[in-house]
């Protein structure tokens, strides 16, 4: 049963996300899955659940595969990284990082899909898209906490 909650809350995710838009942007909830795994099991495991999680995405998305493996791989990494190494946790640093990771995430795509296919959009637009996804993620840093504070 343990084994069962992670791929059902990956496909509750996946399907909040695709069917939810504000500002014609749809959120990228997948990133704080990612954040919270990396926080939550350290560096490997989060790169790879990150990885998992980003080549699933990469599938329903019907793109190359590869864009938002890497970038969700990148965050599963740099959130364990952050709290185990530079920072204390805080809520406040909580919102920081899932905003901050949610902008790196959206241009490590946008670089990916622009170096090895064309363009999607042009870069207002798409930092637009991006700014208006770590503006909908960051409040959900307030319930990241690392393991041993929990």
């Amino acid at each position: 049963m343990k084994y069962l909650v992670w791929p059902i809350i990956i496909f509750l995710v996946l399907v909040v996300q695709g069917s939810l838009s504000i500002f014609d942007v749809t959120p990228n909830f997948t990133v704080v899955l990612a954040c919270y795994f990396g926080i939550r099991k350290r560096e490997i495991k989060g790169m790879s659940f990150g990885a998992v999680l980003g080549i699933i995405e990469d599938n329903l998305a019907s793109t190359f595969l590869g864009p938002n493996m890497l970038s969700k791989g990148l965050i599963g990494y740099f959130s364990s990284l952050m709290y185990s190494r530079f920072f204390v946790w805080t809520p406040v640093l909580g919102v920081i990082s899932v905003a901050v990771l949610t902008v790196a995430d959206g241009f490590v795509v946008l670089a990916a899909r622009g170096i090895f296919d064309k363009m999607p959009v042009n870069f207002g637009a798409a930092a637009f898209v991006i700014l208006i996804q770590s503006l909908l993620n960051a409040p959900f840093g307030i319930f990241l906490k690392p393991k041993s504070e929990a």
